[in-house]
């Protein structure tokens, strides 16, 4: 019998599906049997409307979770709800239970990430002044939110809901913070490095877990039916946690590093364990009458950190999780929140009320015991403001009470409306109590750094400056950003590092101390994991593969390395390159760059640029400035805004092959020929082969350079072509040729520097192109490095005609974006392919009286 009546179901099913759209039937129609279609509706128009609103928020650096909760509101009644039959057809009553459920399933995977992300080693960096903070603040905004639960509780709540449970969950949505949120927001500002950031997060760690922890307590008493059953509910969660803290998490750990996950990540079998552990600690806490989600949280705390193995398992979840669950458990909210209830004066007197009290709680408490433990009166006040954050961990408290019958639509709503205008008030505070100029870096040089040389010298104020006998640079920063680059930039450091100590025509050079600092910079999305890395900063300079393979190459070529590393926005990298070079005190800023291709101009995505995500949303409507571009432009715009921002001199190493110049145990000092390149009036001449430089047989690195110039504009320009233009330059010219190319050099010039121009030597040719002349003298030898400088402050020769020239010969394209990234003289290089490497040099910019 039993079968008989499933196979009817089954097939009424199937029959029920046949034909679909192409029958007539409305695929939005819900029915029972097959809710899938109606759920894929729902999804399609929760993300759209999410993506619209962070477009828009996201210019004013609001959090992303703002644009979500807004976006599950104007779904709900309160906006879209009030268009007729949009909730009817759209979310109806019998489909709600499929999207809660896989809403649950979502919350559960969040605050296990949420527990992956809270790591016990940030607490331990400040853990009496965050402590102190975070407790103070959670002890004053409960008083007041019990206060304030009295009169809110006699006009809006039912005599049937016990006051102590209203009263419970009223003081837990004041003293709670959101931390995720929280993260975002010190991210987003670059607050994470300074001592305000470090404060704020140690806090808003222990702010977090005693918050859960006071939740987990008032769903203990809400679902327990006496208050012995509440105890035994919380003996059972105490006993639960303690098992899991200790057993549970050192078994994980074993099994962890037995399995090889915690040095390549976690394998298959790994993840499965950690999923069912997961699951298992969810169902526990459920059935024992607490939050399924308290379990899951539990279960994110006892994965091992050890070898960024919590950040691994973050990178293969976060994704589903915040572009799928987490808006529809937002849109859930949105659906019971109906702003409309706000319709009369008392509404809206106790909803100001709410919100004044709750952030006056948590500002006048972080603020006075920030005071107190030393910090001052601005950097207090910013404390105070991000600690009353709310966002998401509020929502969830919010709708546990709601589902519970504690609180009421119209109360519920009241809340909902507060934690957004908290949230959304954060960012723009924060701005304006903590500017740029304001902030305290709480690590030298305001980034983590490590270093292979004295640990206890502070390179950071060290200073090296050049003079007539000390003419050699000797302190360069290194930008290290993908493996790509990474050859390139070990040949560029050993070019401009003094030859070892067993080369005979090394003497003395070795006395200059030489020290070199590698700056990493890993780009920083709005994923959960690149989060963790930032506030795992110290950690991960020890563990990153570039930064190892650099201090390898230092220890083995006796090169004092100084490792430093930065996890900021794309946009923001340029700034901080030229901040570090200044703060570090550089003479030569090193950047990398590979040549679009060898055909130049088609270009491979996957070896240039920043991680670029392609958004539609941000085709249509502009929201992103680098939607539609290449990687290799993306990247080229970097490289010329470090030129624009740096008050250091810069090397732009270009590697056309992109396996260095192959010669690297030659160094630069030992031979090269620098040529002065003059273009003359006969435009009609022949192009004349130069006579080319011979260099001694040992050397196998050639240089040719152009003229040398001392000053940078954003891209390369061209003077107007006057008596008095042609003058300054070409006096310019002469005065630095004559001081280096005078082959009687004056009893007064320094003997290293005496001995160094006697191995280079001068030549001067003009010619009406003097670029194809200089392709040609360069062509000449192989392997040969050409060094050319980048500005044309005082130039007057337009080589714009000359370079399309050799474009066509050539046949590339896409030369623009080259060209104002490196001038036309290293274009021109580059495209002829008659280098085994290019250097581009820029004098720093600064201001010349």
């Amino acid at each position: 019998m039993s079968n008989t009546v499933v196979s009817s179901l089954w097939k009424r099913a199937t029959a029920t599906g046949q034909g679909g759209l192409l029958s007539g039937l409305d695929p939005s129609a819900f029915t029972t049997a097959d809710p899938l279609r109606l759920w894929i509706i729902q999804m399609g128009i929760i993300l759209m409307m999410a993506q619209l609103l962070s477009l828009g928020l996201g210019k004013i650096k609001q959090p992303k979770v703002i644009a979500e909760v807004l976006g599950g509101i104007l779904l709900g009644p309160t906006a879209m709800g009030r268009i007729p039959g949009f909730t009817q057809h759209i979310f109806p009553a019998q489909s709600l239970p499929y999207l809660s459920l896989v809403a649950n399933i979502g919350l559960c995977l969040f605050l296990f990430i949420v527990g992956l992300e809270i790591d016990a080693s940030i607490i331990k960096r400040n853990v009496r002044s965050s402590l102190f903070i975070a407790l103070s603040a959670m002890a004053l905004s409960f008083a007041l939110g019990s206060a304030i639960s009295v009169p809110l509780y006699h006009n809006f709540i039912p005599s049937s809901v016990k006051f102590t449970y209203f009263m419970l969950f009223t003081g837990v949505s004041f003293s709670i913070t959101a931390f995720p949120v929280l993260c975002r927001i010190l991210t987003a500002l670059q607050l994470l490095d300074t001592t305000v950031g470090v404060i704020v997060l140690s806090a808003g760690v222990c702010n977090d877990v005693v918050g859960w922890s006071l939740l987990a307590l008032a769903v203990a008493l809400v679902n327990a039916t006496s208050g012995l059953t509440a105890l035994w509910i919380l003996l059972t969660c105490v006993a639960f946690t303690a098992f899991l803290m200790w057993p549970v998490r050192i078994a994980l750990l074993w099994f962890a590093r037995f399995t090889g996950s915690t040095e390549n990540g976690p394998t298959m079998f790994f993840m499965t364990v950690t999923i069912l552990i997961f699951w298992a600690c969810s169902f526990f806490t459920d059935i024992v009458g607490v939050n399924a989600i308290f379990g899951a949280f539990l279960a994110g705390l006892i994965v091992p950190r050890e070898g960024g193995l919590a950040i691994a398992l973050t990178e293969k979840l976060e994704d589903m999780v915040s572009i799928i669950f987490l808006p529809l458990y937002f849109t859930l909210s949105g659906l019971n929140t109906n702003l409309g209830l706000l319709n009369n004066g008392i509404t809206w007197g106790f909803t100001i009320t709410i919100i004044c009290l709750d952030f006056a709680g948590k500002f006048t408490a972080c603020t006075i015991t920030a005071r107190i433990s030393g910090m001052s009166w601005r950097e207090s006040s910013t404390v105070g403001s991000l600690m009353s954050c709310k966002g998401l961990v509020e929502l969830i408290v919010l709708n546990i009470g709601l589902a519970a019958g504690i609180l009421t639509s119209r109360v519920f709503s009241m809340f909902v409306f507060e934690a957004l205008i908290l949230t959304f008030m954060t960012t723009p505070l924060v701005s304006m109590l903590y500017p740029p100029e304001r902030r305290t870096r709480a690590a030298v040089g305001g980034i983590s750094r490590a270093s292979t040389g004295d640990p206890d010298e502070d390179k950071s104020d060290h200073k090296s400056p050049m003079n007539e006998n000390q003419p050699w640079r000797s302190r360069f920063t290194i930008v290290l950003d993908k493996f790509d680059h990474m050859s390139g930039m070990l040949v560029a450091t050993q070019l401009v590092c003094p030859p070892s100590i067993e080369s005979p025509s090394a003497t003395g050079h070795r006395s200059t101390v030489i020290s070199v600092d590698a700056l990493r910079l890993i780009e920083l999305s709005d994923r959960t994991s690149d989060v963790m890395k930032s506030s795992a900063v110290d950690t991960l300079i020890h563990t990153d593969p570039l930064l190892s393979v650099f201090r390898t190459f230092g220890e083995l070529n006796d090169i004092p390395v100084s490792l430093s590393l930065s996890i900021i926005p794309y946009d923001d990298m340029p700034g901080a390159v030229a901040d570090h070079a200044k703060r570090y005190g550089s003479q030569l800023l090193l950047l990398p760059w590979l040549s679009p291709s060898s055909n130049f101009g088609n270009t491979n995505e996957d070896l240039q640029g920043p991680k670029t995500e392609l958004n539609p949303f941000e085709a249509l409507f502009g929201g992103s400035k680098h939607t539609g571009k290449s990687a290799a432009v993306i990247h080229s715009q970097f490289v010329r805004r470090v030129f624009a921002e740096s008050k250091t001199d810069v090397a732009l190493f270009i590697d056309p092959a992109g396996t260095g110049t192959g010669s690297a145990r030659t160094h630069i000092l030992m031979s090269a020929t620098v040529v002065r390149m003059t273009k003359s009036s006969a435009e009609s001449a022949a192009v004349e082969r130069p006579s080319l430089a011979h260099l001694e047989e040992k050397a196998s690195i050639n240089i040719a350079g152009f003229r040398i110039s001392n000053a940078c504009p954003f891209d390369t320009f061209y003077g107007q072509a006057n008596t008095e233009m042609r003058f300054q330059s070409e006096t310019a010219n002469n005065i630095l040729w004559a001081r280096y190319a005078n082959s009687q050099l004056s009893e007064d010039t320094p003997a290293s520097l005496s001995a160094a121009l006697s191995r280079i030597k001068f030549s001067e040719y003009s010619s009406p192109l003097p670029l194809h002349s200089a392709i040609q003298l360069a062509s000449a030898h192989k392997p040969v490095l050409v060094v050319v400088g980048r500005s044309r402050r005082l130039a007057v020769e337009d080589h714009t005609a000359e370079l399309r020239q050799i474009f066509e010969e050539r046949g590339s394209v896409g030369q623009d974006v080259i060209r104002k990234t490196i001038g036309d003289p290293a274009t021109a290089v580059v495209a002829s392919g008659c280098a085994t490497a290019v250097v581009v040099l820029q004098a720093s910019n600064v201001d010349i009286d």
